[in-house]
């Protein structure tokens, strides 16, 4: 039996090119997203490009190992969850399921999100981790961004479930 997703790590960072920021726990705002993050703040490097939301940005746990794996077979520096610039990381759930995600709603600890569109990777965490190759590991994996429904808690091990057979 497959191990339902749940949230492995939650990250924050105050401002637009801040180090990431590994909490236990977060409060999430309706309409805005995580307390403290900067795009909850409108300080995020993209919080002026509309009409695109930024609530919350999730990426699967698996993402960052099977970018891993394949920095490994080139004896490359590996990435840490944080590098990702994602506030959630997912456990528990493949990059393709994730990705599934967009259109949909779905609820992380009870607190409804709705997927809003792929977090394709970007120049941005390339340029402050000084890694080109960021692009090119997490091709097709850079997770998914959402926006924040419901406002309430959650923490590390919350559950994220979802209708698979839910209208996009």
């Amino acid at each position: 039996m497959k191990a339902s997703p749940q949230i492995h790590s939650i990250y924050i960072a105050a401002r637009a090119g801040d180090l990431m920021m590994q909490l236990a726990q977060a409060e999430i705002i309706a309409g805005e997203g995580i307390v403290g993050d900067r795009y909850a703040l409108g300080l995020g490097a993209f919080s002026k490009t509309k009409p695109k939301i930024r609530h919350v940005s999730l990426i699967a746990l698996s993402a960052i190992e099977n970018a891993n794996d394949q920095l490994r077979t080139k004896q490359q520096v590996l990435f840490g969850e944080g590098d990702t610039r994602r506030n959630l990381v997912i456990k528990g759930i493949s990059e393709g399921e994730l990705n599934d995600l967009v259109g949909r709603i779905f609820y992380l600890g009870g607190l409804a999100f709705k997927g809003t569109e792929l977090c394709e990777p970007c120049q941005r965490p390339a340029n402050l981790l000084k890694r080109p190759d960021f692009m090119n590991a997490f091709d097709n994996r850079g997770g998914l961004r959402a926006e924040a429904l419901d406002s309430g808690s959650i923490s590390n091990g919350d559950f994220l479930t979802y209708s698979p057979d839910q209208e996009k």
